[in-house]
């Protein structure tokens, strides 16, 4: 990842210009372990209902995530992780679904159960990243739907508190679900978006 990001930062028809990372729900993960890895490198980090922490409702019982971690080192690709349909509490308007399309890569539209060492991998990802929140001191934007079952919001209100940034940001969307970017209803979609839009427009200077 590191070496991609070089890559990409070299580019003549980017240089010099401004550099946001963004990430949703898993992707929200990723973005902040990037940022924590290589804090001067961005310019803001905007996290979409970020998989900071897995929602206790939807964690196996700790007896169960033991015997997980054991059985992850000895059969690691077996996918015995336990598997919950998720497109249910990504969209609140079901036909956006079809709108997006199945194939997509969201958590939300995973169908297959999780291997059990990318799911221990996940559950150990979101642990680090729990424990370094306060060296988060980008500028910052969080967006959360407040039904959101899959990520919990109150951990993106406990990042935002965390958070060292002196310019950070929170926005809980009544009655969001976890999919704010493309499961709510268009009017939704389209506020959210411009709360992005609006977010960046102030903090890039383009002259």
């Amino acid at each position: 990842m590191g070496k991609y990001i070089l890559y990409m930062t070299a580019r003549p028809e980017v240089r010099g210009l401004p550099r946001y990372i963004l990430g949703q729900s898993m992707g929200g993960a990723i973005a902040l372990k990037i940022h924590l890895k290589e804090p001067n490198t961005w310019d803001g980090v905007i996290l979409v209902a970020p998989m900071c922490k897995i929602a206790e409702g939807m964690l196996p019982s700790t007896a169960v995530l033991k015997l997980l971690s054991i059985l992850s080192k000895v059969m690691p690709k077996a996918k015995l992780f336990p598997h919950k349909d998720l497109s249910a509490l990504t969209f609140r308007e079901p036909g956006k679904r079809k709108v997006v399309g199945v194939e997509s890569f969201l958590i939300g539209y995973y169908d297959d159960p999780t291997r059990l060492k990318t799911g221990m991998e996940l559950l150990s990802a979101t642990q680090e990243i729990e424990s370094q929140l306060h060296k988060v001191s980008a500028p910052l934007l969080i967006l959360h739907g407040a039904a959101d079952k899959v990520t919990d919001p109150l951990v993106s209100q406990f990042l935002y508190e965390k958070a060292s940034s002196k310019d950070k940001t929170l926005r809980i969307y009544e009655g969001g679900y976890h999919g704010i970017l493309e499961g709510e209803p268009d009017d939704r979609i389209f506020a959210v978006h411009n709360d992005i839009i609006s977010w960046l427009d102030f903090r890039c200077s383009l002259e």
